[in-house]
């Protein structure tokens, strides 16, 4: 693997790890107050778009870690309306 390749990798483990810190947090609370909807939409939608990105050119750096944030950000909305009520 070339060092591109590597750079790609560790920035998509980094940034598709970045919500884990909000997901424990939520998990731990179980509390969603501040979250804001709007923006996790918006998130949401950008990281399924690059999962079609790397699809379209057949990157599995892309599609794999991106693949992952779509999974977080689903769980962390999942959990959003779960404990909005609870709030």
């Amino acid at each position: 693997m070339n060092t591109i390749g590597v750079i790609g990798i560790v920035a998509g483990i980094f940034t598709s790890t970045s919500l884990l810190p909000q997901l424990i947090k939520i998990l731990k609370e179980k509390k969603v107050e501040g979250l804001s909807m709007t923006m996790f939409l918006s998130l949401l939608i950008g990281i399924i778009l690059w999962v079609v990105y790397g699809i379209l050119r057949d990157d599995w750096p892309i599609i794999v870690t991106n693949s992952f944030s779509v999974v977080l950000n689903l769980f962390i909305l999942v959990l959003k309306f779960k404990y909005r009520r609870a709030s």
